[in-house]
Order: structure tokens, then sequence, then C-alpha cells
């Protein structure tokens, strides 16, 4: 954990950075020459991706949490001066039959990658008007396109993805763009442990560019459109998928050979 004396660097902002695409973002940041504030509810694990890296900030908090959004956002402000980029990457799953799926679970999901959103953009939202930032939140190919077993988690990511949109159409006014990702799917330590060899094998068919994605990929989008290349984007959705939600209902097997 260091700060920088140099209040004119860059400070994003990213939550679930202890791992996966976070963390990977979060490296990303830092070899562009940002500051970042690691935020997540795992302490162990976030003290853990954070050692050794340099400027950071990581900051224990739950994004569902009101209370503990506004004082990680104050936290910021007090050790960076600024906010520029607000990455809202923290999410849970929940994979479930709809009938097994409890509002109890439902609203679990909700809180994390719905409410967090809304909370964390609504509490970084003065700084980041007064740097002209910009907000990237994470959805998912389930936001766009309906599955089993994810009556919450994929209506959550949709609901991420409308927000992301009316975000856009309100804050442009200040220059604050606002832009969404939506992974397809990504080789990650969760995914290597809960897909069987036959649902990867169904993967590798049904995504056009026949493999999974890589959270260094992921972060790749998110830094771009963060960046000034990206300067007159704002209410868009990036699917960063292989090309998986552009096959639709399409069979691999009526490809051309």
């Amino acid at each position: 954990m260091n700060s920088n004396s140099n209040d004119k660097l860059p400070t994003a902002i990213v939550t679930g950075a202890a791992r996966g695409i976070g963390l990977a973002t979060t490296k990303l940041f830092l070899s562009k020459g940002y500051r970042v504030a690691m935020v997540d509810r795992d302490v162990p694990e976030l003290q853990n991706a954070s050692d050794g890296l340099n400027p950071v900030w990581p900051v224990n908090c739950d994004v569902s949490q009101q209370e503990q959004v506004n004082a990680m956002v104050h936290s910021v402000l007090q050790w960076a001066g600024r906010v520029d980029v607000l990455v809202n990457n923290a999410g849970v799953a929940d994979f479930a039959a709809i009938q097994d799926t409890t509002f109890e679970r439902w609203q679990t999901v909700m809180r994390t990658n719905l409410d967090g959103v809304f909370l964390c953009s609504q509490a970084a939202l003065p700084a980041l008007r007064e740097s002209r930032g910009c907000i990237v939140n994470i959805a998912s190919i389930s936001g766009l396109r309906a599955s089993t077993l994810r009556v919450a988690y994929g209506t959550s990511k949709a609901a991420v993805i409308h927000l992301t949109k009316q975000q856009a159409a309100e804050l442009g006014e200040w220059g604050v763009r606002v832009n969404c990702v939506a992974p397809g799917p990504v080789k990650t330590k969760l995914a290597a442990a809960v897909h069987t060899p036959a649902i990867v094998n169904a993967y590798h068919d049904a995504i056009p560019l026949n493999r999974y994605g890589s959270e260094e990929e992921i972060a790749r989008v998110i830094v771009f459109l963060s960046s000034a290349e990206a300067s007159y984007l704002t209410g868009q959705v990036i699917a960063v998928d292989g090309g998986f939600d552009a096959t639709g209902v399409g069979l691999p097997a009526l490809r051309i050979p």
C-alpha cells in the first residue's frame, strides 16, 4: 500500500479487485501510470493481491452496503484526492433453476450485482464530475442472452446493462462517460473448478473463436474504455466473448466446414 505524492496521477477505483478480472484490470491500470484503489470484501485475498503492487490503496468494502461504499470513496479521496475511473466489477454468481431460486438468493445477487453498481456510481459521482471521468460497468454475456440456471444472475446483469445506458444518457452533460463490458466465458480459477469437460467442449463449439477468453483480454477492453482513445464512446455495451453473442441461436453443426 503506497500513495503517490503526485496528485496529478489519474486514479481508478476497481471493485472486486482481489482476483480474476478485477486484479488483471488493476495491474494493467498500474502499467499505464494510474494509481488504483483496490476494493474487495475478502480481506485476506485483498491483502495478498495488493502486496507488491504500487501505487495501490486496498480498501475492504462490501459494495452492497451503502455506508461502506460511502466510506470507501471518502478513503480513496483522502488518499488520492481525485477519482478518474470507476470500474464496477464486483459481483456474485448464483446458478440455479427458477424453482430453486429463493427470494433470499435473488436478493443476495441483486444487492451485489445491481445495487453495488448503483451505490458505487452514486458515491463516486461528485469526484467523477470534477475530473470529467468515466465509469465502466461489468455485466456478462448472460445479461445479453438468456440461459438456463441464470434467472437471478442473468437478470441482474441485464439490469446493469440498462443502468449503464441510463447513466450515460444523464451524465454525458457533465462529461462523464459510462460504458459496459459484457464478458463471455473467461478462463478463471472459478470456471476451471466448475466447468466440466463437457461444458468446456460445448463452449468451444459454440464460440466462433473456439476458446475461452482470458482475464487480461477483458482487462484490455476495460482500460481502453477508460482512456482518451475512447473519448467519444459512451452508453455502449461491448461483448468481449469471442463472438458468442453474435451467433445467436445458430448451431455449430450448421457452420460451413
